[in-house]
């Protein structure tokens, strides 16, 4: 499986997504700059977690601007597999690619530890190797990751299996709608999510409930 990462200024877990790729994979993603206006010939297209451009004016708003993200939507319309993480979830929203927006967390504070979740969907290429209703654990780390939409969208995305992972009950650590941690777009290429699963890739690191999502995307695209 081919992949790259998108490098927006301020990013910082662009190291981590490259490195449970090429763990998981065997295979060194590309770097791209967000400068860069054509990405190479890949499988799947990472954009990672961080502050691109220091979350200076809306989280993912100057981002979304970048170059690089035509060349992204492109790619995604045709097919090509897309995760954003974290700040990547935000620049998916703010780029439209997918609904709603991510707001400030209704308690105003950053958050930032391990955070359960249930797996809502498991037929997409992203969740395949877990089980509908198989709780996890990834880490959250983020100011602005409570998930907004309207209530016909998020009829929409529930009623069309489009919401993969909920946070656990009782444990929302933002204040999203329904629970809501991570959405598809319509053509279920797209997957959008606020934990970061590429933190839990290694047992050294703290768990590996986040390695059957590549593992996955691994035995869909190889």
């Amino acid at each position: 499986m081919k992949s790259a990462v998108v490098v927006f200024p301020a990013s910082n877990c662009d190291r981590d997504a490259a490195v449970a790729l090429e763990a998981i994979t065997g295979t060194k993603p590309h770097m791209v700059w967000h400068g860069d206006s054509e990405l190479p010939e890949v499988d799947l297209i990472v954009l990672p977690g961080g502050f691109s451009y220091g979350d200076y004016l809306r989280c993912g708003a100057m981002a979304g601007q970048s170059h690089i993200m035509r060349a992204v939507k492109e790619k995604a319309e045709a097919g090509v597999r897309v995760l954003g993480i974290c700040n990547g979830f935000q620049v998916l929203t703010e780029t439209h690619m997918l609904p709603g927006v991510l707001m400030r967390n209704a308690g105003l504070k950053f958050v930032c530890r391990p955070q359960a979740l249930e797996v809502v969907e498991s037929q997409s290429d992203f969740t395949r190797n877990y089980e509908a209703g198989q709780r996890v654990v990834f880490p959250v780390a983020h100011g602005e990751g409570n998930y907004f939409a309207d209530d016909e969208t998020l009829d929409r995305l529930e009623g069309e299996g489009r919401v993969v992972f909920k946070y656990a009950k009782g444990e929302n650590p933002n204040g999203s709608a329904r629970d809501i941690a991570g959405i598809l777009n319509e053509k279920r290429n797209v997957l959008g999510l606020m934990p970061h699963p590429e933190r839990v890739c290694d047992p050294l690191l703290g768990g590996t409930d986040g390695k059957a999502l590549f593992e996955g995307l691994l035995e869909t695209l190889a």
